[in-house]
């Protein structure tokens, strides 16, 4: 006998049994046409391999190639749109082509003559002409004059117009360049500019007479200019190491001087003079270090030997015995002998 909470559950239970059975048979029939074998499809024939233009290939092409009916249809309404294929991955931008499909493709797609991409010879000049516009033909510089250099010549050699009327004119006015110094401080020049041309530049010849040399210790500005091969600025080197050094000695010693090349040397040798006698000495014994230090065959590393020794003894009485203690090199001494004395200091008796 069901007894009456038996019924009520059932009775519960039937509607529930009933809508899981439905579910059941709706849903049976699809699971199985989703899980059955790609191979039983009818748009899954094998592909072929083999060349083709899209521009041209036609619908049973496509599809021999592996494409779906579907997608067959949807490549050849693309190109019926307007669409060439200009490159191959032109066609990689179908969206009946997955990047599977044209991977597999890419290697036998053959764009036709008439529908490949080809710059045009026209713009490819137009993108030259402007290039070629800025570029100017430099001709190579050669041994020339610098009193008759022209405006044309400085246009050929790399000058604008600009640059080249204004180098000519003063060039004219001042009669020529005197030295590559003049040369390189001229603005428009520049220092780059200068070198260059002053390598291969012919200065004219501005020698004192022979018999009148600029005499080098004495000289004053004005007459340091008047040699050929010194500029302005070298004129403030030569004055500067000459306070320093307490006059020059030898001709030589003018080569060691700031802003004199060896070019230059070689003209201004030529036209000076040096008078030994009146440059200045230092007291080795006396001097300040200040002094010492101003010299410049006194570097710091001499200057501090000679002042350390100098407060343990007080001093020397010759060159000879400075280099006994290893004060000077037999090199430094000689550099060093013609500016140096040896002071001895007197005391005074009283009475």
């Amino acid at each position: 006998m069901w007894s009456r909470e038996d019924r009520r559950t059932l009775v519960l239970l039937l509607p529930l049994l009933v809508l899981a059975v439905a579910v059941f048979l709706l849903l049976e029939p699809r699971a199985s046409r989703d899980t059955m074998p790609a191979a039983a499809a009818p748009e899954a024939a094998a592909a072929e391999l083999f060349e083709f233009d899209p521009n041209t290939v036609d619908y049973r092409a496509l599809r021999r190639l592996g494409f779906s009916k579907q997608d067959a249809a949807g490549v050849l309404r693309y190109r019926a749109a307007g669409k060439v294929f200009r490159i191959a991955e032109d066609f990689a931008a179908c969206y009946q082509v997955s990047d599977s499909m044209y991977d597999r493709l890419e290697p036998y797609i053959r764009i036709g003559a008439e529908y490949r991409f080809r710059p045009r010879r026209d713009s490819a000049q137009r993108l030259r002409k402007p290039f070629e516009r800025r570029q100017r033909v430099v001709a190579p510089l050669v041994p020339f004059r610098i009193d008759t250099m022209t405006a044309r010549f400085l246009r050929a050699v790399g000058f604008t117009k600009r640059q080249a009327e204004a180098i000519a004119d003063y060039n004219t006015l001042i009669g020529g360049f005197r030295d590559e110094e003049e040369l390189r401080d001229y603005p428009i020049i520049g220092d780059s500019a200068g070198r260059r041309l002053a390598q291969y530049a012919i200065f004219p010849e501005r020698r004192r007479p022979l018999h009148d040399p600029v005499e080098l210790n004495t000289a004053d500005s004005a007459a340091l200019r008047s040699v050929s091969g010194i500029g302005a600025k070298t004129v403030g080197a030569i004055l500067d190491y000459r306070r320093r050094l307490g006059g020059f000695c030898r001709a030589e010693q003018l080569a060691e001087v700031r802003g004199v090349t060896e070019r230059n040397y070689e003209r201004i040798v030529k036209q000076i003079s040096v008078d030994s006698c009146v440059i200045s000495k230092i007291d080795i014994n006396f001097a300040t270090p200040k002094a010492m230090a101003e010299h410049p065959y006194i570097p710091p590393r001499l200057l501090r030997k000679i002042l350390k020794r100098r407060q343990l003894k007080g001093g020397w009485s010759t060159l000879e015995e400075m280099i006994e203690e290893g004060i000077l090199t037999r090199e430094e001494a000689a550099r060093l002998h013609p500016y140096l004395r040896f002071g001895v200091r007197t005391t005074q008796n009283d009475d």
